[in-house]
């Protein structure tokens, strides 16, 4: 885009330069040989004046004369029945010539050399070429700057997208003062909001209904064993056959909520988390440093996992910046494996969280500070988007574990090449 705009631009500027730089030029040659031909025509004419004595060239101020003459320059003065009267040297081949009637049959003639003509036009003409080509670097430089005033704001309103498509749905309070690139950002920030709290609703839904339909179904099977153990042979067998499409229907149940999970996970890609983590504790560790806290990064190598960087990456931004900001003491940044599972914990050593806002610390507005309290919301919504869970493992001092879906036998072996049949 930046570069588009640059060479649109650049063209433009080029294309102006030439049309008008050029017809420029020929007219500033020709109006330095106008101006000579017309300054030697105005020092004819002074000539003339000194020469109404009817004595001549002979009786006139020869001094004032020499005067007229420019330098370098001759003047000839012709009358009927006399020599010609010179003043000045040889001008060379091809001079720059005016004359003037004087008296019947006479003539007065002024002449300069060709070449202080030519160089007078060639540097003109140089001056009038560099203020073009000055021009065009001036129109290169701002040119420059309006493509980069353009293309930035733009990028960060594609980046701001692509966040949101990837199931960031935090607000960018960042504004570049372009009208329409603003007003497209405050676009996003509400359908941000819009689809944040569209997928939580949907997520609580989803968690209700399958809480339901589990109990349910749990209480459904407890009615069912007890029918399969009546005498009746035929309440029996009815209620054994019952029970068994029960135990379907749960099991469908359990696909569902998985192939769910697995659908909002499809962007989870296999990382190591080593160097991940330590690149995020890079970036807030100046924050950290600057509210006089110290960051510590506590990762084995070789510790794999299936996440969406950009969804990972900012929740674990949301929980550093929550202990940051409302924490106190060390903050570590840690991860381990667990049976199944990748734990990551975001711990700091402050007074931690109260202890009637445990229970509603991940919901929305609920914030023990001044801040807007979507921090930890968005960020458990992005860690469940991965398939993965975000729990206060302890309130005092405050630990947040994100649970994560280890990496399978398949991931990194790969899957099995196909047979090339029997030989």
């Amino acid at each position: 885009m930046r570069r588009r705009i640059l060479v649109s631009t650049l063209l433009v500027v080029t294309i102006t330069a030439l049309v008008l730089g050029g017809p420029l030029a020929i007219t500033t040659w020709r109006l330095v040989d106008d101006f000579t031909r017309a300054d030697l025509t105005t020092r004819l004419e002074q000539v003339a004046q000194r020469l109404d004595d009817p004595g001549g060239l002979d009786a006139a101020d020869i001094s004032a004369i020499e005067l007229a003459v420019p330098p370098n320059g001759r003047l000839v003065l012709e009358q009927t029945g006399l020599p010609p009267q010179v003043i000045g040297a040889d001008v060379g081949p091809d001079p720059v010539r005016e004359a003037l009637p004087f008296r019947p049959g006479g003539q007065i003639t002024l002449e300069e050399p060709l070449g202080i003509m030519r160089t007078q036009q060639i540097q003109w003409t140089l001056i009038v070429l560099l203020l073009v080509v000055l021009s065009v670097g001036t129109g290169t430089v701002v040119a420059t700057l309006t493509a980069r005033r353009l293309a930035e704001p733009l990028s960060d309103v594609a980046d701001r997208a692509a966040r949101l498509g990837a199931g960031d749905f935090r607000s960018a309070p960042h504004r570049h003062g372009i009208p329409e690139l603003d007003r497209v950002s405050d676009v996003l920030d509400t359908s941000a909001a819009a689809l944040s709290e569209l997928v939580q609703r949907e997520r609580d839904l989803v968690g209700d209904v399958s809480h339901q339909m589990r109990s349910r179904l749990t209480a459904l099977q407890l009615r069912l064993d007890e029918l399969a153990s009546h005498p009746d042979p035929s309440a029996r067998r009815e209620a054994v056959a019952a029970l068994e499409q029960a135990e379907r229907l749960s099991g469908v149940l359990d696909e569902l909520l998985e192939a769910a999970r697995a659908a909002r996970a499809s962007g989870a890609e296999l990382h190591d988390l080593r160097d991940w983590l330590t690149a995020v504790a890079d970036e807030w560790r100046p924050a950290a440093r600057s509210m006089g806290r110290t960051f510590k990064v506590r990762v084995p190598e070789g510790l794999l996992a299936r996440v969406t960087p950009a969804r990972i990456r900012e929740a674990i931004g949301a929980l550093v910046d929550n202990a940051i900001q409302h924490g106190g003491g060390t903050i570590t940044l840690s991860a381990r494996s667990a049976e199944n599972s990748i734990l990551i914990e975001v711990a700091d050593g402050g007074a931690g969280v109260p202890e009637e806002l445990v229970p509603h610390v991940f919901d929305r507005g609920v914030s023990v500070g001044s801040s807007t309290g979507l921090g930890l919301a968005l960020a458990r919504a992005l860690v469940e988007a991965d398939g993965g869970r975000l729990e206060l493992s302890k309130a005092r001092p405050a630990v947040f574990t994100i649970f994560l879906p280890a990496a399978r036998a398949d991931d990194v072996v790969g899957p099995p090449r196909p047979s090339s049949g029997p030989r």
